[in-house]
């Protein structure tokens, strides 16, 4: 069957970009939800792992649409990184979630409470940069600042996370628990990097575009 659509493709690449990042942000509430009220701890983990499943399904369009296309509103390598790296976003969110119910934690700590927020800052700026690459596209400073911000906040982060981590060492009475609260933290830590790396992609076109 033919690729038919009254949208135009323009518009269709920063729809689906844009279907990524509203993923994402969802997916980080979830994520806090979880964290926050540590209950039915099944259920809510498969819910990410579906949000994250809808979000390897927007990437294949992209990806489909892009080997469809002659002409793209920016370049093919921009269109394919930005999609790559929300995607990367939202498969570290079903990480943290995972990791923390297949360890059997009791619950979370206000350390991971605190990651979480992070997070949830992170994608918020994400998916206001990704709005803004099409709005924003002649006017670099937008996005630059846009940058500037989410990368501040992964400032903060690498800081909760070196706490976190000095806290776990301070009396380590329970080894297996260190491991773990470790391996999550971690995976917190990489989820806001990967924002970071969105904000990297997010400056390259702010220059090219400039």
């Amino acid at each position: 069957m033919s690729d038919i659509s009254f949208v135009p493709k323009e518009k269709r690449f920063f729809a689906y970009i844009e279907q990524q990042a509203e993923n994402i942000v969802k997916m980080a509430q979830q994520l806090k939800d979880l964290v926050y009220v540590w209950q039915n701890l099944r259920e809510r983990v498969s819910v990410i792992a579906d949000m994250k499943q809808e979000g390897d399904a927007i990437t294949h369009d992209v990806m489909t649409l892009l080997h469809r296309s002659f002409i793209t509103p920016i370049d093919r390598e921009d269109i394919s990184a930005l999609a790559y790296a929300l995607g990367d976003i939202a498969g570290l969110i079903h990480a943290v979630a995972d990791t923390m119910y297949l360890y059997k934690i009791e619950g979370p700590n206000d350390r991971a409470k605190e990651l979480c927020d992070i997070i949830q800052k992170a994608v918020l700026e994400v998916k206001e940069g990704v709005s803004e690459i099409s709005n924003s596209m002649h006017h670099s400073e937008v996005l630059k600042k846009r940058c500037v911000t989410i990368n501040q906040i992964e400032n903060s982060g690498d800081e909760v996370y070196r706490k976190a981590l000095a806290e776990l060492f301070v009396q380590p009475n329970d080894i297996a628990a260190v491991v773990k609260w470790r391996e999550i933290y971690k995976k917190m830590e990489s989820t806001i990097d990967g924002c970071e790396a969105f904000a990297n992609i997010l400056e390259g076109i702010a220059i090219k575009y400039a």
